[in-house]
């Protein structure tokens, strides 16, 4: 079938067309996408109503009713909904179900039929149905009452629920219709920390050495250079793919993104043609999503996993994290060819730092290479990016470009000379120039990871380390006091000012953040709650030989006070107190 490159506004589709037009695409093969939603619906046909129907036989509503009615684009939420369009309506993480009933309804009124991963007739069996209805549940009508109500509704509506197993799929399959385009390769980085600094380093490798590319995460998503703010590190499912195939229209060959373990763990990478997979490190976060840090871990292990990610070719994992050997034995179960990164010369691994040399001017770096041929290769590394960390990122990202190298043909020593020609992520490390002295820009807002910033910088340091930071208002109040004690602990000197005190006073922050202070860590400290003038007093007093962290907002463009988000970026407050201090 030819494809269509019509406007979207005026071109309707049909599932059918859609498996017709997939058949030689080896991602999207008509015959698994056919037997997904059969047996997608099979498995609804058994399932249990909660308390009050049996089961739920979906005999109103059928797959061949569905997959030849004409819609024109899929839409994951109500309220963007657009007549004719394909709904799907997805579980929430903290189930709600009058909101998921209102968002049934409202979309019915628009959408060409809706695929629900949540059983539609439970949904209104075991809620309210709509006042304008004037029928009344009891435990002995209400499998008839929901079967009516949805009979009603304006479109019909398929019980899906596996559909996240092969939703970003369908959604390929409608935009590679529409427009068929090569889709980048991709890069994935999931870790809790270093995802966003790999992905853009990776992304500048390649670029250096020849290929276009794009990324997608925190810092923004979009083209090298040309970045556009994201809410979430990793989309939902629909914006994922329409920003795969947007890259692929203009031209990207490979696009670095950050895998969160949310987005993992609710599959909206499903149908991303990754190839290489890289682990950085786990430490505590997002427990108010995972359970335990072995359900975080596994959550992260997804995407080393073939039956994820059927593109899979490598797998690039930190050996020094003590969560390592998870992503090792589910990369090694799927057979991918494995590479490994340590900063410790004493360990065997693919890519290891046996000398790193650290100077205010970035990091001198002697890499040894083992891919298991029997040969091992030294190479020497100068790098513009600071902090020890920074070299496993650099590492995690050399062995990206490799690993793509051996489809592209650029060999290691060519990703080695362009390694000085790096930036640091926008906000992670980002020094602001100045003719004396160091000033560093970083995101780090939990106690660990200024930890990590300050330790890492204190081997640069010939002078003093400052550290300039705060504590966001409406957030953990326990975390305020630890986030000082880190900042006492990695720096000589320690400002204290606000970081989005939202509807709080920044000054009662600030009080919370000094609780249990030594008499000789107030000396070492400056409490000033307006952040441009802490920022301004740093710059004043710093010597020529000290480094200055502004910490907390990195990449932030904002401050947030009483609800209002004002103007406020650390790096450019910086440049102009520096240019004022005429320390530029």
């Amino acid at each position: 079938m030819t494809l269509s490159t019509s406007s979207p506004s005026t071109t309707t589709v049909t599932l059918q067309q859609l498996f017709e037009a997939s058949s030689s695409d080896r991602h999207l093969p008509p015959q698994v996408l056919t037997a997904n939603l059969a047996a997608s619906v099979s498995e609804s046909s058994s399932s249990n109503l909660s308390n009050q129907v049996s089961s739920n036989q979906m005999t109103a509503v059928q797959l061949d009713s569905v997959v030849n009615i004409p819609f024109q684009q899929f839409c994951l939420d109500s309220r963007q909904l657009i007549r004719n369009e394909a709904f799907a309506l997805l579980k929430s993480h903290t189930p709600n179900c009058q909101k998921s009933r209102d968002y049934l309804y409202q979309a019915a009124n628009n959408a060409a039929f809706i695929l629900s991963e949540i059983d539609p007739l439970a949904l209104i069996a075991t809620g309210n149905i709509p006042p304008h209805a004037n029928l009344e549940l009891t435990p002995d009508n209400a499998k008839y009452i929901a079967q009516q109500q949805l009979d009603a509704l304006p479109c019909p509506v398929l019980y899906v629920p596996n559909i996240r197993d092969f939703l970003g799929s369908l959604i390929q399959a409608r935009l590679q219709y529409q427009q068929r385009v090569t889709l980048p390769t991709v890069v994935a980085v999931t870790g809790t920390n270093g995802k966003t600094t790999i992905s853009q380093l990776v992304a500048q490798l390649t670029q250096l050495t020849g290929m276009s590319s794009a990324v997608m995460g925190t810092a923004g998503n979009g083209r090298l250079g040309a970045l556009v703010q994201a809410s979430h590190t990793t989309g939902d499912t629909l914006a994922v793919q329409q920003f795969l195939h947007q890259m692929g229209k203009e031209g990207a060959e490979l696009l670095a993104l950050e895998a969160s373990s949310h987005g993992l763990d609710q599959q909206r990478l499903q149908g991303m043609p990754v190839s290489v997979a890289i682990y950085t490190n786990l430490s505590r976060d997002h427990l108010d999503y995972h359970a335990d840090m072995a359900e975080y871990a596994a959550a992260k292990a997804k995407l080393f996993d073939k039956a994820h990610f059927p593109d899979l070719t490598h797998a690039i994992i930190n050996i020094d994290d003590e969560y390592a050997q998870i992503m090792l034995d589910t990369a090694h179960a799927s057979h991918l060819k494995v590479w490994t990164y340590s900063l410790d010369p004493s360990k065997t691994a693919t890519f290891v730092a046996a000398d790193i040399t650290p100077s205010l001017h970035g990091v001198e770096i002697s890499l040894c290479t083992d891919f298991g041929d029997g040969k091992v290769n030294h190479l020497d590394i100068v790098s513009p990016l600071l902090g020890r960390f920074n070299v496993a990122n650099l590492l995690a990202a050399i062995a990206a470009a490799v690993a793509l190298g051996h489809k592209t043909g650029i060999d290691i020593e060519r990703i080695i000379a362009v390694i000085p020609q790096l930036q640091g992520a926008v906000g992670r490390m980002q020094r602001v120039p100045s003719n004396d002295g160091c000033f560093i820009v970083d995101y780090a807002h939990t106690p660990d990871a200024l930890s990590q910033v300050l330790a890492s910088l204190k081997t640069h340091c010939k002078g003093q380390l400052w550290a300039v930071f705060g504590c966001g208002g409406d957030r953990d109040t326990g975390k305020r006091p630890l986030m000082a004690q880190a900042g006492l602990a990695g720096a000589d000197k320690v400002i204290l000012t606000a970081d989005n005190p939202r509807t709080e006073d920044p000054n009662v922050i600030l009080q919370d953040m000094q609780a249990g202070m030594s008499t000789e860590q107030y000396q070492r400290t400056h409490i000033e709650s307006a952040r441009q003038t802490a920022i301004e007093y740093a710059v004043s007093q710093a010597a020529a030989d000290d480094i200055v962290v502004i910490a907390g907002k990195g990449h932030e463009t904002y401050q947030e006070i009483n609800n209002i988000r004002y103007d406020f970026d650390d790096s450019v407050i910086l440049q102009n107190a520096l240019e004022q201090a005429g320390r530029v």
